[in-house]
């Protein structure tokens, strides 16, 4: 008896023991688990990459609610990290479960958490939106406090073109009412995700951290509370995410988990940025394996998904940030840089998690062939389905600009509008003209204003344009009062310039009807407040006009350079004559007998005013006339 009792009391004793080393994992024990937490509900399943010294040595198991259990451990080449398949059940519950790694009597824990998925669809941005894109660090500087941060190398640089000036989320957030005001409905802004380089950080593009936002932009928090307060005002919020590269101050560079986490770079090669090499059936394998493998710039070493880890990391990183904050879309940098298989999994993933979603890839390319072949349902020889909603219009960009930029009269086919015209009858090969983004100018673009030549009825042409034509249409921060720097060449550090007002200390605030009207004395901005008042009329009307949204266009041949086209359904028809020539042009509404047959008295959109179909409209030189007519 005595004898029992000491066993018992060795073996409680050896329990406790044991247990008293049964701790939460430290910093040193575990660095990182991502994602950093998941949810229930979840179509899609989770893997976990854990990385800590030695990892790869441990036992790993699961402790909590029933419902969650590993089915799979993986090692990576890198003994510091594993990867964790872990099955969240239909009866899982929300909670705290405990990762629980042992290794003989080293024993430690860590704290996972599942929410629960939040139910219900949402609308993604689509034709009935109009995107407003926006470089952050030049557009407001709501909190100076973080324009420098101590876990960030470089510091801010107003006075740098290339440098930090210090816009962040909080000053998004302070005028969401302007962008409200002005009728854009969806927000894009360039990367908020830590971009840890030395120099030129501030576009975000080269990514050292894909779970946190950049210390000098905010925190996850702040991102989530400004989607919220976007979607209290009506605006859709899209992120800009980069699959193909990563910067080279991300964290894992220093301690990949497999050698070919990303491609071998050494000797150095540069992608040769031939974008159709992804479609051509005669491309050679070497120059194939260069512009997918070869990396994007000497700071962004390039991905690889063709390793099935990293592939499913990306998957979960991009249902995570939707899940987490709340936001409606994707817009995915160098899409067609990535490997294109893989690629196509990672946009079935996001769909199918989300089939509701929208995601628009970048595919710079003027051919519409060769665009129109990465958007999903195109039927294309060799039978590749991208998954990709959405695409961007490059070649009606190309065209749009070429037509402004050009006085172009003469010749019917080339050097004027006729662009636009002829690029618009190629819509045949697109899958889907309503996953369309459209757009003139952006962030990589030179400014509309200088291509346009600082002229302000050229800029309302381009805006009746990119209010009526098929698409979605997406504008840069600051075209609605035609930003310019002086130069029709591009150069990255001016265009994505400051927005005067944003910051403490403008002599001129643009966000304001006031400081509009105040910058009518100043040479550069003497006409915006009267292109900001045209802008703001177009897109709010354009707002509840399901015919632009979804209807059919018919469009004629361009005649003195001036571009004629209507966009209808059932019961509505809008009718756009673009007068792109420096001379007044007269409708002649008998040529458009065929659909304006019929149609009563029609309303200028832009004066309110009646039209009536007869052949004595004036259009005056370099001017827009857009007419609606209802209930036909």
């Amino acid at each position: 008896m005595k004898r029992n009792m000491v066993l018992a009391a060795a073996a409680l004793f050896a329990a406790m023991t044991l247990q008293a080393k049964v701790q939460h994992a430290t910093s040193d024990q575990v660095v990182r688990v991502e994602p950093p937490c998941w949810w229930t509900g979840m179509k899609t399943s989770l893997q976990l990459m854990v990385q800590g010294p030695g990892i790869s040595g441990y036992d790993v198991s699961i402790q909590g609610k029933d419902g969650v259990s590993i089915t799979g451990v993986h090692k990576a080449d890198n003994p510091d990290f594993i990867f964790v398949d872990v099955a969240v059940s239909g009866t899982a519950v929300a909670g705290e479960y405990d990762l629980v790694f042992e290794k003989g009597k080293d024993k430690f824990r860590y704290t996972y958490t599942l929410g629960t998925k939040s139910s219900g669809q949402r609308e993604s941005f689509s034709t009935s939106d109009v995107i407003y894109l926006i470089v952050p660090d030049r557009f407001a500087n709501g909190d100076p406090s973080n324009d420098s941060t101590p876990d960030t190398d470089e510091k801010a640089a107003r006075e740098e073109p290339f440098g930090r000036h210090g816009g962040d989320i909080r000053g998004i957030i302070d005028h969401l009412d302007y962008i409200a005001d002005l009728g854009a409905t969806a927000i894009w802004m360039t990367p908020l995700l830590k971009d840890n380089a030395r120099w030129g950080s501030y576009h975000g593009y080269a990514c050292a951290d894909y779970y946190n936002i950049d210390s000098r932009f905010g925190d996850n928090a702040l991102y989530k509370e400004m989607v919220s307060k976007a979607h209290e005002k009506g605006i859709k919020v899209i992120m800009d995410i980069v699959t193909n590269h990563c910067g080279t101050e991300h964290w894992w560079m220093q301690d990949m988990p497999f050698d070919d986490w990303v491609h071998k770079n050494d000797p150095y090669m540069g992608s040769n940025h031939m974008f159709t090499l992804a479609i051509d059936p005669n491309a050679s394998a070497s120059d194939r394996k260069i512009m997918e493998e070869g990396w994007f710039a000497q700071s962004m070493p390039d991905m690889n998904l063709d390793n099935p880890y990293l592939l499913k990391y990306f998957q979960q990183w991009a249902i995570w940030w939707i899940e987490y904050s709340g936001l409606d879309g994707f817009r995915v940098d160098t899409y067609f840089y990535n490997e294109k298989i893989p690629m196509s999994y990672w946009c079935k993933a996001v769909m199918d998690e989300y089939p509701w979603f929208n995601i628009v890839g970048e595919n710079w390319n003027t051919n519409p062939d060769m665009v129109a072949y990465w958007q999903s349902g195109k039927e294309n020889p060799d039978g590749f389905d991208s998954h990709l909603p959405s695409i961007m219009d490059f070649p009606l960009r190309e065209a749009v600009n070429g037509a402004l930029a050009s006085s172009g009269e003469g010749h019917w086919h080339g050097g004027d509008i006729s662009a636009v015209y002829n690029t618009i009858a190629r819509d045949f090969q697109y899958h889907d003209l309503n996953r369309m983004l459209l757009f003139w100018s952006n962030h990589d673009t030179p400014r509309l204003g200088d291509v346009v030549g600082g002229n302000y009825a050229k800029m309302k042409l381009a805006f009746a344009m990119l209010s009526t034509i098929r698409g979605i249409p997406q504008m840069f921060y600051g075209d609605e009062m035609m930003f310019s720097t002086g130069t029709s060449r591009r150069d990255d550090g001016r265009l994505r310039m400051d927005f005067p007002g944003g910051w403490e200390g403008d002599t001129l605030n643009l966000f304001t009807e006031e400081g509009r009207q105040k910058a009518q004395s100043d040479s550069l901005y003497r006409g915006a407040a009267d292109l900001h008042d045209y802008v703001r009329t177009l897109l709010n009307w354009r707002k509840g006009k399901e015919v632009i949204h979804s209807g059919k266009t018919l469009h004629f041949i361009p005649q003195n350079n001036t571009y004629a086209y209507f966009r209808y359904n059932d019961t509505d028809i809008v009718f756009v004559y673009i007068n792109n020539s420096d001379t007044d042009a007269n409708v002649t509404w008998s040529r458009f007998s065929e659909i304006t047959e019929g149609l009563g008295e029609g309303r200028n959109v832009i004066t309110g005013e009646p039209v009536t179909v007869s052949d004595d409209t004036l259009v005056p030189a370099n001017s827009a006339l857009i007419v609606e007519f209802t209930g036909k």
